[in-house]
């Protein structure tokens, strides 16, 4: 049976931790990046982009998993010739991934790629071919991004600091903004990343403070999907509370899906992004009375998927549970074997230990159809 609860209060605008910093703004594709547009999230494919199927096949997973922009590698005159199938039926922008050849800029551009990424660092003679493919990406409406890496630094400007200092990976960007500048060019991207997120926040600081472009947020290479996790929530945090960063690359040694996962997670965390599906359970204490742990894992497991905002508390004790679980859209308090439900501050039932996951489970499934149709859940009791 159906019954009417009080309808939850409106929830007034999610605060922020600062203010996004006043960058120009560009186009990727249909997605904006920079001024005030949305942090917008990407990430790259592991595929061989020869295989064209293989990689359409994984930009749809990291579409579905909330991708907005993807980046695939160029290392080769094939993967060049594959480059206009792909672009045809990506359902997100790609960005062409240049390195060493510069001949592939040009390839990339005419093949419809919505950027291209070029790394000045390692591409030959690549000041002299500035003129021409600003002139090619102003005709095909093509942004860029300089994208300068510790890794690939240019070998004069390693020689001049001793090793990639935030001011030589600045120094490195701006030159290059300057040349695109000279011929009045100005629709990039930058990016300065580096391995360590302490030399890496200080050089997105600097360059924050000198240009105003709009800047791409990395930790390059990361490391694997723990390490990698902390690394650039660390940096990607400390920055985009200072309200430095326009789109986001997790670099992590594992699925492209996980970095997007990541991302996606980071951007809700700081209430850069609408949350969706939020979890608020019990930390390690000796207070819980029930296995809490079993529960949220289980509950999480059971919700994977879910693209409506729900914030889901599960609770193991009495000290915090009853609080966490009112607060919360949904929610358990649990004890003594049992558990209390909790539908936006209301009790709506109380149920066994052994039935809380299906009743957490039934119910959050319910809320989010009714707010998917309505925007107003319905509750049912029994």
């Amino acid at each position: 049976m159906a019954i009417d609860l009080p309808a939850p209060q409106v929830r007034e605008e999610p605060p922020v931790v600062a203010p996004r910093r006043v960058s120009r703004q560009i186009r990727v594709g249909d997605v904006l990046v920079g001024g005030d547009a949305p942090i917008s999230v990407q990430s790259m494919t592991t595929t061989q982009t020869t295989n064209v199927n293989a990689t359409l096949q994984q930009i749809a997973q990291l579409t579905a998993a909330g991708c907005d922009i993807v980046r695939v590698a160029v290392p080769s005159q094939d993967d060049a010739e594959a480059l206009p199938e792909i672009a045809k039926h990506s359902q997100i922008p790609v960005i062409a991934d240049i390195h060493f050849n510069p001949r592939y800029v040009f390839a990339a551009i005419d093949a419809g790629c919505a950027a291209v990424r070029v790394n000045p660092g390692n591409i030959k003679a690549f000041d002299d071919k500035v003129a021409d493919i600003a002139k090619a990406a102003t005709d095909a409406g093509v942004s860029l991004r300089i994208g300068v890496n510790a890794g690939s630094l240019d070998k004069r400007l390693l020689a001049k600091y001793g090793s990639a200092t935030p001011e030589a990976l600045v120094e490195s960007a701006l030159w290059e903004a300057s040349l695109f500048e000279e011929v009045g060019f100005r629709d990039f991207k930058i990016s300065v990343k580096h391995h360590d997120p302490v030399v890496m926040i200080k050089a997105y600081q600097q360059l924050a403070a000198a240009c105003d472009y709009p800047l791409h947020l990395g930790v390059t290479e990361a490391g694997p999907a723990f390490q990698g996790t902390i690394k650039s929530a660390t940096a990607f945090g400390a920055l985009l509370s200072q309200g430095i960063g326009d789109t986001i690359r997790v670099s992590l040694s594992a699925d492209p899906v996980e970095e997007v996962k990541v991302g996606t997670k980071i951007l809700e965390s700081l209430n850069l992004r609408p949350r969706k599906l939020e979890i608020v359970s019990c930390p390690s204490c000796g207070r819980a009375q029930v296995d809490v742990y079993t529960l949220a894992e289980k509950v999480t497991a059971g919700l994977e998927g879910l693209t409506v905002p729900l914030r889901v508390a599960v609770m193991g004790c009495v000290v915090n549970g009853p609080g966490e679980a009112r607060e919360a859209d949904l929610g358990v308090a649990s004890g003594n074997g049992k558990g209390q439900i909790f539908v936006h501050g209301e009790v709506i039932k109380t149920v066994k230990e052994a039935d809380i996951v299906e009743t957490l489970i039934e119910e959050a499934l319910r809320m989010a159809d009714s707010m998917e149709e309505s925007g107003s859940p319905e509750v049912s009791v029994h």
